[in-house]
């Protein structure tokens, strides 16, 4: 491999994916409990009431992270776990988890790295707006400096959102996730707030002492079919709505003129007030990319390119991440990248003693993981790699369904049985 000496390996998870207990110790309504509750909205009406039960199971998870040598563990905070109701003081039983959480990391020698969202909203900020409200990105700085008051001393990174293109696009223009609202102009709106309470959480805590800030974006490859206006026109603003949009406010503080134009085209203008960007833009320590495929557009279609595909239905394109991790280092030069999730959902076949031998996501990990190492041989600045995910678990509107894990989760049982996937990893991080 071409990876520099210092590259880490890490693991990651989220809140609502895996937690459970969603109404224990003083813990509130998230937007996706109440998604989850709405008919039709998730697969065969799954929540994640109990997901992997990690809440009561957290210490042997981390020993299977021990086990597996990664030297990083990439988790969300639940909002309202620890701010019921988004607003007010912080709920004392809810960070004794998080507090117990990080001690056990620390006494498997495994680092913590920090995600303030990801994509749990306290239904009662909702219920006064969510997302598109300027006043949400206030209420998410507040309750950013309540984590870092009681974590801050043992958490060498934090990274803000997780995802925002996600939270914003998904949840408030198409309806796909919670809270499954249908507004383009909202989608925006949400966007631009989510990027606004991004910059005031980051500066709350550099203040606070915070040594390393982040964010982590959904990032991928969009290419014309043809050298046709309309294959290259469609591609320059899938890019820049996915990608443009977000980057260029984090690292340059504007909004890319192309995208600004063709939003005022169909009636949106984003809700910028003066200073906004400025505060977008506060200096970042580094970026995480969220890879899992690329797209080459055909006017308004998607073209399928005759590649293999995950059980999502996604084509892999591990070139695709090459020339991605090539290209931001190129155009926002600076900027310490890290891969924070890539992986695979494949339909999964456990033996009579629950093993699953998963060379297909072996496949995907090896083949990604070398577009990594080419990427850095061409000058890409990137520093780590989480594997998506550890575990088996709630995948969002998909239900159970889907399972990117590479821990198999009996959710009967609540068995954790290691695939061949993590020992292939497990052996990628020991060479």
């Amino acid at each position: 491999m071409n990876l520099p000496d210092h590259f880490r390996w890490g693991v990651a998870t989220s809140a609502y994916q895996i937690e459970g207990a969603v109404a224990e110790d003083g813990r509130t309504d998230s937007i996706w409990d109440t998604f989850c509750r709405v008919p039709s909205a998730v697969v065969n009406g799954e929540t994640g009431e109990v997901a992997c039960d990690h809440y009561h199971r957290m210490p042997s998870d981390v020993a299977l992270m021990r086990d597996l040598g990664v030297g990083l563990y990439r988790f969300s905070v639940s909002w309202p776990r620890v701010q019921p109701g988004g607003r007010g003081p912080a709920n004392r039983r809810g960070l004794d988890f998080y507090d117990r959480l990080v001690d056990e990391l620390q006494a498997a020698g495994i680092e913590p790295w920090l995600t303030l969202y990801h994509w749990d909203l306290p239904q009662e900020l909702e219920d006064a707006g969510g997302w598109p409200v300027r006043d949400t990105a206030l209420r998410f700085a507040d309750y950013a400096s309540l984590v870092y008051d009681r974590l801050g001393d043992r958490i060498p990174t934090w990274t803000t959102l997780n995802e925002p293109w996600c939270s914003a696009m998904l949840g408030y223009a198409y309806g796909r996730h919670a809270p499954g609202r249908t507004s383009l102009a909202d989608g925006y709106a949400a966007a631009h707030h989510l990027l606004l309470g991004h910059g005031l959480a980051a500066q709350r805590l550099r203040t606070a002492g915070a040594k390393s800030l982040g964010i982590t974006l959904n990032l991928g490859g969009h290419e014309p079919a043809t050298a046709a206006a309309a294959d290259v026109d469609a591609a320059r603003r899938a890019e820049g709505s996915t990608l443009r949009l977000y980057l260029d406010s984090l690292v340059r503080g504007a909004y890319p003129e192309d995208v600004v134009a063709d939003l005022a085209a169909q009636g949106i203008r984003l809700p910028i007030q003066e200073g906004d960007l400025e505060v977008i833009s506060t200096p970042l320590d580094l970026i995480g990319v969220n890879y899992y495929s690329s797209r080459v557009h055909s006017g308004e279609e998607i073209l399928a390119t005759g590649r293999p595909v995950t059980a999502m239905g996604w084509e892999i394109v591990p070139e695709g991440l090459t020339r991605l991790l090539v290209r931001l280092t190129r155009d926002y030069p600076g900027v310490p990248w890290w891969v924070t999730e890539n992986g695979a959902a494949f339909d999964d076949k456990p033996d009579a003693e629950g093993f699953v031998d998963d060379q297909d996501r072996v496949a995907y990990f090896a083949s990604h993981i070398d577009a990594i190492a080419e990427a850095c041989r061409q000058g890409a600045d990137v520093r780590g790699y989480f594997a998506w995910s550890l575990l088996d678990n709630f995948e969002w509107a998909e239900g159970y369904a889907k399972r990117f894990g590479i821990v198999r989760v009996d959710y009967e049982t609540q068995q954790r049985i290691p695939k061949q996937s993590a020992l292939y990893y497990r052996d990628v991080i020991t060479r």
